[in-house]
């Protein structure tokens, strides 16, 4: 079978083998040529074919040479061809110099218990077993042959048999131990080939998740950070920037705090995203103790996401019950302002009733509308979000739907920025924030006191949108309510327009952020999920 041999050839290097073996090759005839040469054992070596053991001997080293050269400077694996030639020259070489040395009772023969080992590592069981038997072939031939030309007694080939039984258990043991050592080494091979896709998989699983991670070691170096904690640091870690904990302020605090006491409640902190951000992030440490050394494991969330969750769970009971509020009170509510409205057409009222009665219809319009914003977020259809180029969209929407337009500034410097959201949302979220900048701008304001910017984030390779006015932005023990229902800072406003916006931006899976520094005073950013990412 074709399969047999190519399963036993996985695992291991028979270049290296070959070239090993070749070296005692080399090795073996150069000793022999010494020993030759010095006399030594004249009597045993080429004792009765000096001539022919000379030749056999430097063509067998010669030809080992030049094979040795060939495997240095083509490095590629020999072919089981090439393997198979190497030992079959072997054993003709061999069986050579033995006949030239007097026989079987040289002891060069057991030369070939060498050879046929070799065979059962460099070849398959088939031709390994075939090599024992050529050797065993050659043996017994040699006895016979020299037995014929010389006639010495027949112990020769008695002893030519008995190396021939040596050198088949040799083989079948060879053949045996060899392939469990090929299996043994295909399988911690293809275990190997399984933790380096594990460990890149792994690797790209961290990369890839939304939640920040990163790995200090004993000495406080970062050996790991993925591109989340990288986004909610805002740090760019690249291998050249030799980024440390110190440079990390927002992970040092609580890390400190935590390894002094090992408090498991302090092991999870809520800390601010950045300077003039109304987001939080979460930070969570654990122990990472892998053999002797022992790293430190940060974790780092959106605190939004998690205080969202919270949230919703309030709300999706408490919608419901200021639902059904707001649909009783609706009901009364038009008998107030119908009977207002019926009063205030009498001719007998005086002025200060007409003023009273203009209350109650201002007020009523205002409950009305509260309660309009109650039922539009209990009664909130799901998003049926489409590809938008925000380009072409947003310039239909100033043209279009904006009363204000002249007022308001449209920057982009990328020509196409697609995003996947339901249109009709988009623009209640947009007519929401830019009603509020408008509100908020500075009276003496010059030119268009409202920009609306596009673009992608490099970092994330995600589509933004931000709504920048000049006002005085939100105070800041104000920021992290904002974005809560029922939160006002007007009298005259409900505090459901930006909780609105929040719902809305949730559902079209993008988030909703207040930003205030020097360069933006006021600034609020819509943050989209990659077009080809949106779960549908």
């Amino acid at each position: 079978m074709r399969s047999r041999p190519n399963t036993l050839e996985q695992g291991y290097d028979p270049y290296q083998l070959l070239r090993v073996y070749t070296y005692y090759r080399v090795l073996l005839g150069c000793l022999l040529l010494l020993i030759f040469e010095s006399d030594v054992l004249t009597n045993l070596l080429g004792s009765e074919h000096d001539t022919l053991f000379f030749y056999s001997c430097w063509g067998y080293t010669g030809l080992n040479v030049l094979l040795l050269v060939g495997l240095w400077r083509n490095r590629q694996p020999p072919s089981l061809k090439q393997r198979f030639v190497a030992v079959a020259f072997d054993i003709c070489a061999i069986t050579l110099m033995m006949f030239a040395s007097g026989g079987a009772t040289s002891g060069l023969g057991y030369l070939m218990i060498v050879s046929v080992a070799a065979a059962g590592m460099l070849l398959p069981a088939q031709l390994a077993i075939f090599m024992a038997a050529l050797a065993t072939l050659a043996l017994i031939g040699e006895s016979i042959a020299h037995h014929a030309i010389t006639g010495i007694d027949t112990k020769s080939l008695f002893a030519a048999g008995s190396l021939g039984a040596l050198i088949f258990i040799t083989a079948f043991a060879f053949q045996y131990v060899t392939g469990k050592i090929r299996r043994s080494t295909a399988e911690l091979k293809a275990q190997a080939e399984h933790v380096a896709h594990l460990q890149k998989l792994a690797r790209l699983i961290v990369e890839r998740m939304r939640t920040g991670i990163i790995v200090l070691n004993k000495r406080d170096e970062i050996e790991l950070v993925n591109d989340a904690a990288q986004s909610f640091l805002g740090i760019n870690a690249h291998p050249e920037l030799n980024l440390t904990l110190d440079k990390l302020p927002a992970i040092q605090e609580p890390l400190e705090r935590w390894r002094k006491t090992r408090d498991p409640q302090l092991g999870s902190t809520v800390v601010n995203a950045a300077a003039g951000s109304a987001s939080e992030l979460k930070i969570s440490l654990a122990n990472l103790e892998l053999g002797k050394d022992e790293d430190t494991l940060v974790f780092i969330e959106d605190n939004r996401a998690i205080a969202q969750q919270a949230q919703q769970l309030k709300l999706a009971s408490l919608g419901r019950l200021t639902a059904s509020i707001a649909h009783e009170v609706r009901n009364p509510l038009s008998a107030i302002s119908h009977a207002s409205q019926l009063l205030g057409e009498s001719p007998d009222i005086n002025p200060a009733d007409a003023r009273l009665l203009e209350i109650i219809g201002h007020q009523t319009q205002r409950v009305n509308q509260i309660i309009e914003n109650i039922l539009q977020v209990s009664r909130r259809s799901p998003a049926s979000p489409t590809t938008i180029e925000l380009n072409e969209f947003m310039n239909e929407f100033l043209a279009n739907d904006c009363e204000h337009n002249s007022s308001i500034a449209l920057r982009s410097d990328t020509p196409e920025v697609y995003v996947q959201f339901d249109p009709s949302q988009l623009q209640q979220i947009l007519s929401n924030l830019i009603s509020n900048a408008l509100r908020y701008t500075r009276a003496d304001s010059q030119g268009r006191p409202v920009t609306i910017e596009l673009g992608i984030e490099s970092r994330r390779d995600t589509p933004f949108l931000k709504v920048i006015d000049n006002g005085p932005g939100i105070a800041a023990e104000n920021r992290r309510h904002i974005f809560e229902p029922f939160f006002t800072t007007e009298s005259s406003g409900s505090g459901l327009g930006l909780f609105i916006c929040k719902e809305l931006c949730e559902a079209n899976q993008a988030f909703i952020d207040y930003l205030c520094d020097e360069e933006q005073p006021s600034c609020f950013t819509i943050q989209f999920a990659h077009p080809d990412k949106v779960q549908k």
